[in-house]
């Protein structure tokens, strides 16, 4: 008796991506360096809009952080919008209104209408980026052109984090803040008419309806809970600090459930219940609260303690950025070898050591030890953004990666939301109980900004008999060393948290 053995199938060879898609990925770095460099365009020009608009210290957080957190809050809405609508039909429709508010926000003159630009963009660049993602996990099929497709992505982040201040910088020496917002109008011109020619268009062929109550929930999940945090920051812990985080733990719960009970949720949450995928969202996140922190306080050291103008202080950080760069590329042929795991979690201890350099190099922070500190940090974040987003974007279905990109954005803007709401906020209150005004010294307004921000004491010091701003002077510079000091060992505490979580999570991660 004789048995045939029936001819075992294999799995087909996904197509590998040729010059064409190639190219497509380059025309998909054009939003990613705009959005990016609008993350950190504006750290430079802060000691500027302090001495032209005189906010508070909170109102200049929320010109940094009303960006991110409009990023963060329509993401999600924004992937899943993408996936029904078509990716590149999104993305036209982000880089034309991402254009036109650059320009508008060019003409502000006051601190809240600086705000309201600096939200519209973050709607807008909501747009943008979940469709970069989920058209790159389209365009390359290829498992390990892919990872290296995500990897060039991820170094386009740093990329424009680099060419920000460096350009802000420059565009400072020469012209008025305003400037720094133009920066985006040729980008948008570049990028219109090549998308058009080489991005192919992808949707999900079955999204189910738009969950208008679900993306409302998103949004008063996130935003109370970084209001609270930056009212606690000012006030300590007040009434409006505990209803609002009650408000955004409500809405958490509400939102959790609705998208359980529906049958096309807006966030398949269920997707949380894999210890890799989630271990990846917090490890982006935590990645850029650890360098969106750093940029914050960097920047105004650089410039108001340090001395340096503009494009110096944008030049001693560029060495980091371009390492953030490299890594993220290098790291692709480190995973094969060491492993996931080993290598996100390898990340965060540099991260701790980046900022273990900051806040104890010598008895006050310098301009080098501040360029070595964001140098080991850079190397850091550029191994953690590669390899998380890889994670997430591999780990579900090609039809669902509109969602799972807006996800992985999500966490990135989160971070970037909590980088300043958390360690700006510990920096801001640390100078704030530090600095000493000397008595009846400049107007009620002009004090109120000295005790506030550091280029607020700045001002008042230019103001007030050379003598007695001498000793402002002197009184805010070791505010502000010592708020650096105790930001950063906040941070090397969390660093050192999510490298632990990260090896824990992380475990199963595939090489």
């Amino acid at each position: 008796m004789s048995t045939t053995t029936a001819p075992r199938r294999t799995a087909p060879v996904p197509a590998r991506a040729g010059l064409r898609q190639w190219a497509a990925l380059a025309v998909l770095m054009l939003p990613v360096l705009m959005v990016s460099m609008d993350n950190t365009v504006l750290s430079f020009a802060l000691p500027d809009i302090s001495s032209s608009l005189h906010p508070s210290g909170t109102a200049l957080l929320w010109v940094v952080d009303i960006y991110a957190l409009m990023l963060a809050g329509l993401l999600v809405a924004m992937g899943s919008l993408g996936d029904r609508i078509g990716r590149r039909r999104l993305l036209l429709v982000g880089a034309i209104g991402f254009g036109a508010v650059s320009f508008y926000a060019a003409q502000v003159d006051d601190i809240n209408g600086l705000i309201v630009a600096r939200a519209l963009l973050g709607v807008f660049g909501a747009t943008l980026m979940p469709s970069t993602l989920s058209l790159l996990r389209n365009i390359f099929l290829d498992r390990q052109q892919r990872r290296l497709a995500i990897a060039v992505w991820a170094a386009g982040f740093s990329a424009g984090a680099a060419l920000g201040p460096v350009i802000g910088g420059w565009l400072l020496e020469h012209f008025t803040w305003h400037a720094v917002f133009l920066i985006n109008l040729p980008v948008v011109v570049v990028l219109v008419p090549l998308a058009v020619w080489l991005l192919p268009e992808s949707r999900n062929p079955n999204p189910g309806p738009f969950d208008v109550v679900s993306i409302v929930l998103s949004m008063t999940t996130m935003l109370p809970v970084v209001y609270a945090i930056k009212t606690f920051a000012e006030h300590g812990l007040t009434a409006a600090v505990g209803w609002t985080v009650a408000v955004s733990v409500l809405s958490a719960v509400a939102f959790v459930r609705r998208q359980l009970a529906r049958e096309h949720p807006l966030v398949d949450v269920t997707m949380f219940r894999n210890r890799v995928f989630s271990g990846a969202l917090g490890a982006n996140l935590l990645s850029l609260m650890g360098l969106t922190g750093f940029l914050f306080f960097a920047a105004q050291f650089l410039q108001l303690v340090v001395g340096l103008d503009p494009m110096e202080a944008a030049l001693v950080l560029v060495p980091g950025l371009v390492a953030t760069i490299l890594a993220g590329l290098l790291v692709v042929r480190l995973v094969p070898v060491f492993g996931v795991r080993a290598v996100v979690s390898a990340s965060f201890g540099l991260s701790a050591v980046g900022y273990a350099i900051a806040a104890f190099a010598g008895s006050l922070p310098s301009a080098t030890s501040i360029a070595v500190a964001f140098l080991v940090l850079g190397v850091g974040i550029g191994f953690a953004e590669t390899l998380t987003n890889d994670v997430v974007v591999s780990s579900v279905p090609a039809e669902k990666s509109g969602a799972a990109s807006a996800l992985s954005e999500t966490a990135y803007e989160i971070g970037a939301v909590l980088g300043t709401a958390v360690l700006g906020g510990i920096l801001t209150a640390t100078y704030r109980a530090e600095v000493s005004l000397p008595p009846l010294a400049g107007t009620e307004t002009q004090r109120e900004a000295a005790g506030q921000t550091l280029g607020g004491a700045m001002d008042l010091a230019d103001a007030i008999p050379p003598q007695v701003g001498g000793w402002l002077v002197e009184s805010a510079h070791l505010a502000f060393d010592h708020a650096v000091q105790t930001t950063s060992a906040v941070a090397v505490v969390i660093a050192l948290g999510a490298a632990a979580v990260s090896w824990f999570t992380l475990r199963d991660a595939e090489r």
